[in-house]
């Protein structure tokens, strides 16, 4: 029996050890409710987990522009919407103004209202939606995905109709005085059917963006699914694990302390 080196001591303090790191890790992973508490833990997953954040944040982010361009096209059909309804009475005004029994100071009440509904189309195109024109003409480009690892993102264009040029612009510079009303009724019904194109393709690219906003939601909800499975952790597992620890820690403290004891036995080969 030797005192100097206790082997069983040293065997017990080991595993002590061993089962208080043990015991620590599965705490700290309760704690945060993460399975990877520090990159040792597992480093190929801590790093597929950070790839999988950025593009579930970009992913997000492509969600937020597509919901940004939904809701300035929205915008910009509530004004068309308007605009309709002022064609429509430009329209009649420009019918009733080629009737033969109204007198010129008649037919001049009813271009005075035409006028008026013609500048009103025209304040409606210097509209905007956060500082971005909605009646410029210019084509808007929105980006609908994440990107990639290349960094390319696919993107999807807005048509912005202009009410100051082609059909509306002939119309709104229209004048039912001096016989013109039949010409006036031609380029006020060019103009309505320029306004019918125009809210179709804002009704399709509504559509295309409202599709294009489910799909990244999907991605994003799978690509959180796909993260948790790495990241998060199994709190039914652990419980099991911290509780084995818990365990092995106290047994192993008990016999630590027993084997220690055992060099007592020494003394009394000496008595």
């Amino acid at each position: 029996m030797v005192i100097n080196t206790n082997i069983a001591a040293q065997v017990s303090a080991t595993n002590l050890m061993n089962s208080t790191t043990g015991l620590n890790a599965s705490l700290a992973r309760l704690s945060s409710g993460s399975k990877i508490v520090s990159p040792s833990d597992d480093p190929a997953g801590m790093a597929e987990s950070m790839t999988l954040n950025a593009f579930i944040g970009q992913t997000s982010a492509a969600n937020s522009n597509v919901s940004n361009a939904v809701s300035f096209m929205q915008t910009q059909d509530g004004y068309l919407q308007q605009v309709g309804s002022a064609l429509d009475q430009m329209a009649q005004l420009a019918v009733q103004a080629q009737d033969g029994t109204k007198n010129a100071s008649q037919i001049s009440d009813y271009n005075t209202e035409f006028q008026a509904l013609g500048s009103y189309i025209t304040s409606t195109s210097t509209k905007d939606f956060n500082g971005v024109s909605l009646f410029s003409g210019a084509t808007l480009s929105v980006t609908t995905d994440g990107g990639s690892t290349t960094g390319l993102a696919s993107t999807a264009s807005i048509g912005n109709p202009n009410l100051t040029t082609g059909a509306y612009s002939t119309a709104i510079g229209s004048d039912l005085n001096g016989g013109d009303a039949v010409a006036a009724l031609a380029n006020v019904t060019a103009a309505i059917t320029q306004l019918a194109t125009d809210r179709a393709t804002i009704g399709a690219n509504v559509q295309q963006m409202t599709y294009t906003g489910t799909e990244l939601g999907v991605l994003g909800n799978n690509l959180s699914a796909a993260n948790s499975q790495i990241s998060d952790v199994d709190v039914a597992q652990e419980s099991t694990n911290y509780a084995k620890y818990q365990i092995l820690v106290q047994s192993g403290t008990a016999m630590l302390a027993q084997a220690n004891q055992s060099t007592q036995s020494v003394m009394k080969l000496l008595q």
